[in-house]
């Protein structure tokens, strides 16, 4: 292969290495000097945000693939206000376990965890 093809071929091919990341990048939000993610525990996101400027918390039943109910689970909202030149950092905790983390302003969907 002669070098121009080489470099030719070494922009697409960097930019689809960089695509998974970009992904996944979705949904990572700046807490202070911290990188957060749907990722984290409830607790890494407390230690690196402080906790939420408000939440509100309701409780939903919890049905198997035929309609009965199993169970009970509570989802909480926690709010982070980011100041004025940031959106509101909203978080979906559900059963004590971060589900999505998404900007308030976004249109797009939340992150969702593994």
């Amino acid at each position: 292969m002669t070098r121009t093809a080489v470099r030719r071929l070494a922009l697409p091919l960097a930019l689809l290495a960089l695509a998974p990341g970009a992904v996944l990048a979705d949904g990572y939000f700046r807490c202070g000097s911290s990188l957060v993610s749907a990722e984290m525990s409830t607790e890494e996101l407390i230690q690196k945000c402080g906790y939420p400027t408000s939440t509100e918390s309701s409780t939903t039943d919890v049905r198997n693939a035929y309609g009965a109910k199993v169970g009970k689970s509570t989802v909480e909202t926690w709010r982070y206000d980011r100041g004025t030149r940031a959106a509101a950092m909203i978080v979906k905790v559900v059963d004590g376990k971060v589900e999505s983390i998404r900007d308030e302003s976004s249109g797009a969907p939340p992150s969702q965890s593994p």
